[in-house]
């Protein structure tokens, strides 16, 4: 079992990573992990356009090589790349050194310096090397949208309910998710564009400092 709600606790324990953004204002971050795939990434994308929101998808690199014509669509609508691995790596199954390369393997098709562990694992000395150059980023809310245990009532309760100004938020364009995923996106977007608040990438939190620099 997985908390939908990351306490603060444990967002103090392990400060390295961003779990949310303070910063003033009305403003969500959704973040999408496992792409970009054809079967969900632009659905995700219409999704997103319906309500003027903008996101951050922390992308496989597997599938920008496989995808690369999803990838470019998701770049040009204005939504935020970001690195999920190469082969969405768990960080206790391979070595620091595997871990590190496969990383900066997905780097070269991304170019932006912001990271997501696949699964939330990570060993302190893949973290200790990776924080050196990129922005480590989880979440302080999860959707639960890639369980089919999750009813889709519940999720959308539970990610609402969990939700405040600044939040990263959760959720996968990936085959597995698209069964609630298709239900809980919209309710989720339309209930907090109805309270005044923006969806933002996350590269307005962290203004220019995540881009390659040549």
């Amino acid at each position: 079992m997985y908390p939908f709600k990351v306490s603060r606790l444990i967002q103090w324990a392990l400060s390295g990573f961003t779990w949310r953004i303070d910063r003033p204002g009305k403003n969500i971050y959704l973040t999408f992990d496992d792409g970009p795939i054809p079967e969900a990434t632009p659905w995700v994308l219409r999704r997103l356009e319906d309500f003027g929101a903008k996101a951050t998808f922390f992308c496989v690199g597997h599938n920008i090589e496989k995808h690369p014509h999803v990838f470019e669509r998701m770049v040009k609508a204005g939504h935020t790349p970001a690195n999920h691995t190469f082969n969405h790596l768990s960080g206790f199954d391979v070595s620091a050194e595997q871990y590190v390369e496969n990383v900066w393997k997905a780097e070269k098709l991304i170019g932006t310096r912001l990271f997501r562990p696949p699964y939330g694992k990570i060993t302190p000395r893949q973290y200790m090397t990776l924080k050196k150059d990129f922005k480590m980023v989880l979440c302080d809310v999860l959707s639960g949208d890639f369980d089919k245990n999750n009813r889709t009532e519940d999720l959308v309760q539970r990610t609402i309910s969990g939700t405040e100004n600044g939040s990263i938020i959760l959720f996968h364009d990936s085959i597995k998710a698209i069964p609630r995923i298709s239900e809980a996106l919209p309710a989720v977007l339309r209930y907090f564009s109805d309270k005044g608040y923006s969806f933002r990438s996350l590269d307005f939190a962290f203004q220019n400092d995540i881009t390659d620099k040549p």
